[in-house]
């Protein structure tokens, strides 16, 4: 067994650039080592958190989205257009409670946008449409670690067009 002093804490804040004021979250250096027990070596424990998308914060949203990405000639800003079909939001809107927007969780942080349209056929909701604007390369890069680790999970490909 071992015994863990100091594990780092999840430290989150709001970005005061972002029009989309995304949460991301940084790692607080821990200055004290793991303790030994029972003259065992101990090793750090790593949190990993599952990429995920919700439309209700603490619902993850079940149906995988069709993505188009775009990006500036000079490459310093990007737009990227969720459309999900039968999305399962509607399925629990009713019990959890409204669409709040439009979030990317990963073990980074928080992307979140807006920027989210129902579409309805025949008064009933059939898809949602979500855009998430990049306006740095900065944020484009951040935009690329979650889809990597999203599409990882979620058995997505990159096809160029």
């Amino acid at each position: 067994q071992c015994l863990f002093i100091g594990i780092p804490s999840w430290v989150a804040h709001r970005s005061a650039n972002s029009q989309f004021n995304g949460q991301s979250l940084q790692v607080a250096q821990s200055r004290i080592s793991p303790t030994r027990w029972n003259s065992k070596r101990c090793s750090p424990i790593v949190m990993m958190v599952r990429p995920k998308i919700q439309f209700i914060q603490g619902t993850d949203e079940q149906t995988i989205p069709d993505v188009r990405l775009t990006k500036s000639r000079d490459g310093t800003n990007g737009m990227a257009i969720f459309r999900f079909d039968q999305p399962s939001v509607f399925d629990s809107s009713s019990e959890v409670g409204d669409i709040t927007g439009f979030y990317m969780i990963d073990e980074e942080g928080v992307l979140q946008s807006v920027d989210v349209n129902a579409k309805f056929v025949n008064g009933k909701p059939a898809g949602i449409e979500a855009k998430y604007i990049m306006r740095t390369p900065r944020e484009w890069d951040r935009f690329m670690r979650f889809m990597e680790r999203y599409s990882n999970e979620n058995g997505l490909q990159f096809i160029k067009k």
